[in-house]
């Protein structure tokens, strides 16, 4: 395994300094609301369906990253917030190495299209848009199997 790393000049005292790329964490939310579940259409590319999530902003926990990227891209509260899985693949994200904590939840209110989102939509196991991007088909397909279990 390589270590990606540059190595970058201080402009304040010239001391060459080593920047490691590591892994970006981000979370993606499995919203229930009534029979199915909250899937937005993305603003920016990638396009195509996903289940709503975000970077982690520094000094913030993952259940509060996932508390507000559900409120600015859903308009929804969560309620019952529950971790269900890490996925971690270098590959998961073509834009970068990305590691998310993917949670469920229970949505409450109306969801509304917000921030990151150009549309918004509710869908079953069954009527799942074919676009969706990322490897979220691989998390809903492992949150469809872990629900149909119990």
């Amino acid at each position: 395994m390589c270590v990606k790393k540059r190595i970058i000049t201080c402009p304040v005292c010239a001391e060459e300094i080593e920047i490691f790329d590591n892994p970006k964490p981000v979370v993606d939310m499995i919203i229930r609301v009534g029979v199915g579940i909250v899937l937005i259409q993305r603003r920016n590319a990638p396009f195509g369906w996903a289940i709503p999530g975000g970077f982690v902003d520094y000094g913030e926990t993952v259940e509060e990253a996932a508390l507000r990227e559900a409120r600015e891209e859903t308009g929804l509260e969560l309620t019952d917030l529950s971790q269900f899985h890490v996925y971690s693949d270098p590959k998961r994200d073509d834009r970068m190495h990305t590691i998310s904590v993917v949670f469920t939840a229970q949505g409450q209110g109306t969801p509304k299209a917000g921030d990151d989102a150009a549309e918004i939509g509710v869908f079953t196991q069954h009527n799942l848009p074919p676009d969706i991007v990322f490897d979220h088909p691989c998390i809903l397909s492992d949150y469809f199997a872990r629900t149909a279990q119990h």
